[in-house]
């Protein structure tokens, strides 16, 4: 079990690394001595062997914790075109949002009739549904996205959507050229932990065999490179850009097992994303979710880098002040707008003016 602190100042509960000595409240900033009376018992199993790798401790190879499917009552697998959506509101928990359920619809509704998903392969996760086995819970999350590449094969097409709050956790095995893994927060995180990059790109990136095509498209704050992807693409507001390599100094392999994986986030890695009116000027929504289907609805989605540019220029274009929800209040508007830039990030560098964009 992993162990959980309470930041002093404003009671937040924390997850710290394993014989981690302090811990940065990700809320208020305040740091927190950890109680290292809880290692002196041999730690649980690590999230991956780069721990044992680190601290030089000489262990059997074991199967990673995160390629096992989690323990709960499977679900079935459908057809060549597969979706997990997730959209998480936070009720009762002092940070709720109001467009995510909102966006999840929308994307449902955007890969049934613009791409043809069968309405049994789409799995959806969200606090509006009566099973709880729907919830977006921490367990659900993690099982359903097992399920997303179970038995996956040549031409199968595989989307992972999720609208939610995203944040940062340090990192202590050097993966992260920044020092921090990126997370994504299921609904239930302040008492179950949040879900590190590290596991969704061993749970859907690494397995993904040759043939295979996975698009992720994740509208959360520090979403940047939430998936780990070896490349990010990054790219001017002239539309200029450049690959730059994010793979681990360690030598860790952070790509797929010859699929393709490419991934929309909301925002970089130091960046919020938002939740507004307006853009849609009726209900609220992500801004990058918004963008993500406007670009697709208005044939600006040709290639990649036209789909990029398009939903840049959407949050660019528009004022979003005001009506922003983020799981960290102690970030800042410069020159009173919001600086979110949506991220392409992917496990090979491609021309993306050149690659046509399809789902």
């Amino acid at each position: 079990m992993s162990m959980l602190v309470n930041c002093p100042n404003c009671r937040t509960q924390l997850q710290p690394p394993p014989a981690a000595r302090y811990i940065r409240c990700t809320i208020c900033l305040a740091v927190t001595q950890v109680d290292q009376t809880y290692f002196l018992s041999p730690p649980p199993p690590p999230y991956s062997s780069a721990y044992h790798h680190q601290y030089h401790v000489p262990v059997p190879p074991v199967p990673s914790p995160y390629g096992q499917m989690p323990a709960g009552q499977p679900v079935g697998v459908h057809g060549k075109k597969r979706a997990l959506v997730c959209g998480v509101l936070y009720r009762n928990t002092g940070r709720e949002l109001k467009g995510s359920v909102n966006d999840a619809m929308c994307m449902k509704f955007l890969l049934r009739n613009r791409f043809n998903f069968p309405e049994a392969s789409i799995l959806m996760l969200t606090e509006e549904e009566n099973d709880p086995d729907r919830k977006p819970t921490r367990e659900n999350m993690r099982r359903a996205l097992y399920w997303l590449v179970q038995g996956c094969q040549p031409g199968d097409s595989l989307v992972f959507h999720f609208s939610g709050h995203g944040s940062q956790l340090r990192n202590y095995t050097g993966d992260e050229l920044d020092g921090f893994d990126e997370t994504l927060c299921p609904m239930d995180y302040q008492t179950q932990g949040m879900i590190l990059d590290d596991e969704i790109n061993e749970t859907i990136v690494r397995p993904l065999p040759p043939g295979v095509k996975l698009h992720a498209i994740v509208d959360a704050c520090h979403s940047g490179t939430v998936l780990d992807l070896p490349f990010l693409c990054r790219m001017n507001r002239s539309g200029h850009y450049v690959w730059e390599d994010h793979r681990p100094r360690s030598g860790v392999w952070k790509g797929s097992s010859g699929g393709e994986v490419i991934s929309f986030s909301g925002c970089d890695d130091h960046q919020i994303s938002i939740d507004t009116r307006a853009l849609s000027k009726v209900a609220l929504t992500g801004a990058m979710t918004f963008s993500f289907i406007q670009a697709i609805e208005h044939g600006h989605a040709t290639t990649y880098g036209t789909m990029l540019n398009s939903m840049r220029s959407t949050i660019y274009n528009n004022d979003l002040g005001g009506n922003y929800v983020t799981y960290f209040p102690t970030m800042h508007l410069i020159n009173d707008r919001l600086k979110q830039e949506p991220q392409l990030t992917s496990n090979i560098p491609f021309d993306v003016y050149m690659k046509p964009f399809s789902l």
